[in-house]
């Protein structure tokens, strides 16, 4: 059995236990209900409200803005993944930051975050919290003791991604756990990539582990949606108040999806896992690739953290990497691929690229992102469960392709400046 598929009790969970403890088991099994008649398949409650026997009597369920029975389910499913509490279900995974950042902060109050981070989590803190006195600082998450230092007597969050979106630099997160519980401070941990499959933040020590079930719990580009997990219960309470009040609930139908997405979560996530290493290992020997980003290859710089923070010896099925001519060569290739699809998004079953500095991370201000490695020419790769061997047949003809670009006048301003903001202006802005 492997360690995060370990046996945990009711009384953490707040239901039983699914049966079995293999991680392909506990995602087949978690949030179901065991009734005699049960359908194995449990349906899509598409109702506003529900019916209540009298005033004041106790119900499960009264109102879909603060829970559906197919949302809880999916809540259940995701809090035995992580031996939590039922997890809070939002629409989306910033709809979800948005819920923490409501329930933890006041004015005055101060986040300590991961330099390299998700664009719209820098766009929320600078361009909607920050007006009501939120403040925020950005340090190098895998020095910890950068984040100590930026610890002030206001800080009540600290914030990370780990492996960090779209570096795949890695945070020690059970040296900063000991870090901010010492201070008094939660600790928040984005683990989209890896998911309760590959990484357990909890059992490190974190306070709450944030995702987008959008990426590759739902796995199928069909669903939007967030979760937060914890086993803290009043925070939990907080959550589901903010939640309520908001009106950020996930709909009933896209909790259904990413159920059935779930379902097969640890099964997607060793092929996403082995396609990734396969193709890092050949982009890594391409004379035509300055450089790779993957946690497991044996020169990425936190290799040993990642071999001891990951389970099961899988990394994931994101990485970036960087052709050797730079923006132009980038831009060539991007509008080269034919099998892989150019998208802003990650996690899905298929193979999927993605350009940062115009596309996520457009809101991140310049300075940010070339201080954290992420270029005009860093491009981001999804790998899916295609044969390895055809996205790496599509990603040499794009790569031979982009050799000796000559982009045209506006593209080559773009490579001599900082003006990826230009393309991101076309696409209307980061997502």
């Amino acid at each position: 059995m492997s360690a995060y598929t370990q046996s945990f009790s009711a009384s953490s969970t707040g239901h039983e236990p699914s049966p079995g403890g293999g991680g392909d088991t506990l995602a087949l099994h978690a949030g179901r209900p065991r009734d005699p008649g049960a359908p194995l398949v449990q349906g899509i409650i598409q109702s506003t409200t529900f019916r209540q026997s009298g005033v004041g009597d106790p119900v499960n369920h009264a109102y879909s803005r603060v829970s559906n029975p197919g949302v809880s389910e999916l809540e259940s499913a995701l809090g035995e993944l992580e031996g939590a509490l039922p997890a809070c279900a939002f629409a989306t995974g910033l709809a979800a930051e948005t819920a923490l950042l409501l329930a933890t902060l006041r004015t005055g109050d101060h986040v300590v975050l991961g330099d390299a981070i998700y664009g719209g989590t820098v766009r929320l803190l600078q361009q909607v919290l920050a007006p009501f006195g939120v403040g925020c600082t950005f340090v190098n998450a895998s020095r910890p003791a950068e984040i100590a230092a930026a610890i002030l007597p206001r800080t009540r969050l600290v914030f990370i991604e780990s492996p960090a979106n779209p570096t795949l630099s890695l945070t020690d997160i059970g040296v900063v756990a000991r870090i901010t519980r010492a201070a008094g401070v939660l600790l928040a941990v984005d683990n989209t990539f890896l998911t309760p499959v590959l990484q357990r933040p909890l059992d490190l020590g974190a306070d709450v582990s944030v995702y987008s079930t959008t990426k590759h719990i739902e796995g199928h580009s069909a669903a939007l949606g967030g979760a937060l997990v914890t086993r803290d219960e009043s925070l939990l309470s907080r959550l589901r108040f903010i939640r309520k009040s908001t009106g950020a609930i996930q709909s009933p139908f896209n909790a259904w999806l990413t159920v059935r997405g779930l379902r097969t979560l640890p099964l997607r996530l060793r092929r996403h896992s082995d396609n990734a290493l396969r193709v890092a290992r050949w982009l890594q020997r391409h004379p035509g690739v300055r450089r790779v980003n993957y946690p497991g290859l044996a020169s990425f710089p936190q290799a040993d953290l990642a071999a001891r923070q990951h389970l099961g010896g899988l990394h994931g099925g994101v990485l970036s990497f960087e052709l050797a001519g730079g923006v132009p060569a980038g831009l060539s290739f991007l509008r080269s691929v034919r099998l892989c699809s150019l998208v802003e998004h990650v996690g899905s079953i298929e193979t999927l690229v993605t350009h940062p500095a115009s596309m996520t991370h457009a809101d991140v201000p310049i300075e940010q992102r070339l201080a954290v490695g992420i270029t005009d020419g860093l491009v981001r790769l999804s790998v899916g469960l295609e044969d390895p061997e055809d996205v790496i047949a599509d990603l040499d003809q794009a790569i031979e392709r982009s050799i000796g670009a000559d982009e045209p006048a506006a593209e080559q301003r773009l490579a001599a400046t900082a003006g990826s903001a230009v393309i991101a202006a076309a696409n209307g802005g980061a997502l």
